[in-house]
């Protein structure tokens, strides 16, 4: 059987038909996406006007509110920089991304600072975690948890004495996946019951049948679901009883970790799990669809609290850096690259 990725179904969109689009289709189709319900026709984000003029500047205006915008105001791509095509082919990068794509390679593939490359790819990370936040999964659901994120380091004798093993910074993502249907990734506190309660009663929809496997946290889901268990030390499946597709879902995720990302901070893994989530759920879809929906959700998410401007916003909710110095991952050349020298 074919690949899905291999047959042509898959490829409805190229990076030449993004880059070869005209400023005023650009336009037209970041329009589209913002305002899909009128077609591209733009409405007021202050008054909900239809009644919008277009200024030579290229920028909007409303005639009842006589406000000034653009198709990123109110958007989590608000007070943007880039331009508008730059953003499209950020967002087709991340489309025919398999496994993800590293802000290191869309810098050097777009030519953007590394922060332009970083902040944009979390903001759509938080339109697509924000958009599946209320998400539900129903009829045959396999619940399984991994620990990502973090490394341990064994132990060591050397010549200044042996050094103790050093504690795993490991965060438990709890995966919920319907057959046939959506994935769900959770941050967790553990595999304990309370975690899987909570997170199976807010999106698990009753009357539905759990997998899962020995671990004693999922034992309290008897009482409330039809309940089916595999014990891994024995066996990997029994029939239609198994977590085959949780452990995909696993796979794919350190898999992006550790071929992608390489490292993924701990306050930034909850991101990164929606994400390998959402592609799980479209990997048989074209890229066209996946290109178009993924704008949509930017583009029709509020200005984010997280990510404001080009970077992080502070504690006390001021503009500036916090958490993250890239300064060590930005190598910067002792000289200036002259490829006319190798043209002989």
């Amino acid at each position: 059987m074919q690949h899905f990725l291999l047959s042509s179904a898959a490829v409805s969109l190229s990076i030449d038909d993004v880059a070869s689009m005209s400023d005023a289709a650009v336009r037209r189709l970041v329009r589209q996406m913002r305002w899909p319900d009128t077609n591209g026709k733009p409405i007021c984000p202050r008054c909900d006007h239809d009644r919008i003029y277009e200024m030579a500047s290229g920028r909007l205006k409303c005639a009842a509110c006589r406000r000034l915008f653009s198709e990123t105001s109110g958007t989590i791509l608000h007070n943007r920089k880039l331009p508008l095509r730059t953003i499209l082919m950020a967002i087709f990068l991340w489309t025919n991304g398999a496994k993800g794509v590293a802000a290191l390679h869309m810098r050097r593939d777009l030519s953007i600072s590394y922060k332009s490359a970083f902040v944009l790819l979390h903001k759509l990370r938080e339109a697509i975690g924000d958009a599946r936040d209320d998400l539900k999964v129903g009829g045959v659901v396999e619940i399984d948890a991994a620990y990502v994120g973090g490394h341990i380091r064994p132990p060591n004798i050397g010549r200044e004495g042996r050094r103790p093993a050093v504690r795993s910074r490991k965060q438990c993502v709890l995966t919920m996946v319907e057959r046939g249907g959506s994935t769900i990734n959770l941050i967790v506190d553990g595999e304990t019951t309370e975690a899987v309660m909570a997170a199976v009663g807010r999106h698990v929809q009753p009357g539905s049948t759990i997998v899962a496997d020995e671990h004693a946290a999922y034992n309290a889901l008897h009482a409330r679901y039809t309940v089916h268990r595999i014990n891994h030390r024995w066996e990997y499946a029994r029939g239609d009883v198994n977590t085959n597709a949780a452990e995909s879902t696993h796979s794919r995720l350190r898999r992006s970790e550790n071929g992608i990302h390489h490292r993924i901070c701990g306050p930034y893994l909850g991101n990164y799990a929606h994400e390998m989530a959402y592609r799980g759920d479209r990997r048989r879809c074209p890229n066209g669809d996946v290109f178009r929906e993924l704008g949509e959700m930017a583009l029709m998410h509020p200005v984010s609290r997280v990510w404001t401007g080009r970077w992080q916003a502070r504690p006390d909710g001021k503009q500036g850096d916090r958490k993250v110095d890239i300064r060590p991952l930005i190598w910067t050349p002792l000289e200036p690259f002259e490829p006319w020298r190798w043209a002989a």
